[in-house]
């Protein structure tokens, strides 16, 4: 564990050192039409993922310690999306549901390492409140929570994020409503994505 923390901090450390300028159209696009970020007050950058992704599996121990290295005036928003997937919509569903129930910080890498690692076919309701369950939450609840309409909200929410964005893979980063990031590896995609974040709150300041 501690040896996979240290290529970890490492890789975000090479992040850092390899950022340059970026160039429109190679590293990143613009989107036609803006989108009103969720958190206006900061510069927001959307992670567009599915824990059924093999990448995003490898993208989530990086880019949460590229989280906790970002200035104040940013914040990570995760958005888990379906892509036309049946069994990744359940899992969208699953995670508002934690996220309700307060699960989902303590559970989130744990179930990239459930279907990723452990190969469990957790695409199911049953399958995937019987592994919850197993990690401590209360069945009953997680499935009341799974079909509820808050959840059902969010996940349409989630899924008009994707179409909004013109989302057609998995991870795929937005910064600041506007710059949709093409990183060639997951470091790279990191590193354009920390100096979008300080293009567009130049942007703001009207630099």
């Amino acid at each position: 564990m501690i040896a996979v923390r240290a290529l970890v901090v490492l890789v975000v450390s090479m992040i850092a050192a390899a950022a340059s300028a970026q160039e429109l159209g190679r590293d990143y696009t613009r989107l036609t039409l803006p989108q009103a970020p969720g958190a206006p007050a900061k510069v927001e950058v959307l992670e567009f993922f599915s824990w059924g992704c093999s990448h995003c599996a490898e993208m989530h121990p990086l880019i949460t310690e590229w989280e906790k290295q970002l200035p104040a005036n940013a914040v990570v928003v995760k958005v888990p999306i379906s892509l036309g997937h049946r069994e990744w919509g359940q899992l969208v569903r699953a995670y508002y549901a934690l996220e309700a129930m307060g699960e989902l910080q303590r559970l989130d890498g744990a179930v990239f390492d459930a279907i990723h690692k452990e190969r469990q076919l957790l695409f199911t309701e049953d399958r995937i409140a019987q592994w919850v369950a197993a990690q401590g939450v209360n069945e009953q609840k997680f499935r009341a929570e799974f079909n509820s309409t808050n959840v059902s909200t969010k996940a349409s929410r989630a899924e008009q994020l994707a179409h909004d964005y013109r989302v057609n893979q998995t991870p795929q980063l937005a910064v600041d409503g506007k710059y949709i990031v093409r990183g060639q590896t997951h470091a790279d995609s990191l590193a354009i994505a920390r100096q979008l974040i300080d293009k567009a709150a130049a942007e703001r300041k009207g630099g």
